[in-house]
């Protein structure tokens, strides 16, 4: 027989816990005559594990005692599943975030390896699954939640690309789209899928910090006509435009975004 202490002890859990199990009904230890110490056997110490078991996987109090007063296992296996499937759905999550972490520490490493240079790249395979009218139609958001792998409480635009096309005289058109990576098990033939083998891949910095919010089309335009001039590409006529990161200075934006122009 072991004492309150000993048992708080070794299972690492508070004597007012005890004591509150046994308050509830789910641990009945056995009180000295003489002076009142509980008296605690294996029985009752494997049924505070068990107690602890299920707190630790959040069943109610209230559920425990149902648990321990049912004549059959069948409500205790319906408790069981419900919680493994919250759990999975949990783990899950988790697993995604993680993901996304490491999703923007490799779009961190992007702009250090390739801020204000270019190399000539592949763009991977990407799906179109919508448009939105522009990055600010915040009302239009819901397709990104829909149709992208987004954090609980955020809304994240890894998904979302500028597109812009034009021609030595300027800008023709742009549009904003939404968009997937193409996987080996993708069977849907009906959306359009973008490839591009060869592109102008360069990484620049743009935000209220570094323009005061001015628009830097233009600027970006003629930078890529003359690196494509001068290194003998020719242009597609369009560019995709991806927001890697936005970071701060004095409480002013610094976007940094990733390009692709395609090159015939």
């Amino acid at each position: 027989m072991y004492t309150i202490g000993q048992v708080a002890g070794f299972l690492g859990v508070s004597r007012d816990t005890l004591k509150y199990y046994e308050e509830k009904g789910l641990v009945n230890p056995k009180h000295d005559i003489e002076n009142g110490y509980r008296k605690y056997n294996q029985y009752d110490i494997h049924d505070v594990i068990t107690t602890n078991f299920y707190r630790e996987i959040d069943i109610e109090i209230k559920k425990i005692q149902e648990i321990r007063q049912s004549k059959s296992n069948v409500n205790l296996e319906c408790i069981l599943e419900e919680k493994e499937a919250k759990i999975v759905e949990e783990i899950e999550y988790r697993e995604h975030l993680l993901k996304k972490i490491k999703a923007v520490k490799d779009d961190w490493n992007k702009i250090q390896e390739h801020l204000g240079r270019f190399t000539v790249k592949e763009m991977q395979p990407i799906k179109v699954i919508g448009e939105i009218t522009d990055y600010t139609a915040y009302n239009e958001y819901e397709i990104i939640r829909n149709n992208t792998e987004n954090v609980k409480k955020a809304v994240t635009l890894t998904s979302a690309r500028r597109v812009i096309y034009f021609d030595e005289e300027g800008i023709l058109e742009d549009k904003f789209i939404i968009v997937k990576n193409v996987e080996d098990t993708d069977e849907n033939h009906e959306v359009e899928v973008l490839v591009h083998p060869k592109c102008i891949y360069t990484v620049l910095e743009n935000g209220r910090a570094v323009d005061s919010g001015k628009n830097i089309d233009y600027e970006v335009g003629e930078k890529l006509l003359k690196i494509a001039e001068d290194h003998g590409y020719e242009l597609v006529g369009l560019t995709y435009i991806n927001i890697l990161l936005t970071t701060y200075v004095d409480g002013l934006e610094r976007v940094f975004l990733e390009m692709y122009s395609p090159i015939k």
